[in-house]
């Protein structure tokens, strides 16, 4: 069992990011998804990004973060796009970290120090059209190619949010795929 803190995306802790964290759940894990939004959801990721610029990149980041602190250091930290540079800040910065599961994104290692922390575990998940996901392609490669815990899974299509069951991107093949994957991950951590 691994004790994991997701991180919702640009579009706020949807019903599908909770669907995703009940499967988690299922499975036996502990998850804790905080709400970086205040119980605010959007219906486009444009919306989703007005709504963050307003309130601050960096405020919301560093709830994130706080919500990190309420926890025992042995996490995952688990992100889906925007949540991402605060799963990935976590897993590279604070002690303790047992892996990192970043979907739809991932940030130059160098953002956060650099090289990726030795013995923790990475799983990398975007889709091989999506435009957000190709800027943060060559990223994704670097990291892979500097450790040998980490990997990347690139699935065909261009949906961004794949894996969030309540958005018109939902891909259900790829988001099973994603799912059995992130279990056989969290078994192993």
């Amino acid at each position: 069992m691994a004790e994991v803190l997701l991180y919702h995306h640009i579009q706020g802790l949807t019903d599908g990011v909770r669907a995703f964290a009940d499967e988690l759940r299922q499975a036996g894990h502990v998850v804790h998804t905080p709400d970086l939004f205040d119980g605010r959801t959007f219906d486009s990721i444009e919306e989703g990004f007005a709504f963050a610029r307003e309130a601050g990149f960096g405020a919301i980041r560093e709830r994130g973060a706080a919500a990190a602190q309420e926890l025992g250091p042995e996490l995952v930290y688990a992100g889906f796009s925007f949540g991402v540079t605060t799963a990935q800040r976590l897993a590279q910065t604070r002690p303790g970290a047992r892996g990192a599961l970043l979907m739809f994104s991932c940030i130059p290692v160098a953002e956060f120090g650099g090289a990726w922390p030795e013995g923790v575990p990475v799983q990398i998940h975007g889709k091989e059209g999506d435009e957000f996901f190709d800027e943060d392609l060559p990223a994704a490669r670097e990291l892979v190619g500097s450790t040998s815990d980490a990997e990347l899974f690139v699935y065909p299509g261009d949906q961004h949010l794949f894996a969030d069951s309540s958005l018109d991107a939902y891909d259900a093949e790829a988001s099973a795929l994603l799912m059995e994957r992130v279990k056989g991950f969290l078994a192993a951590v």
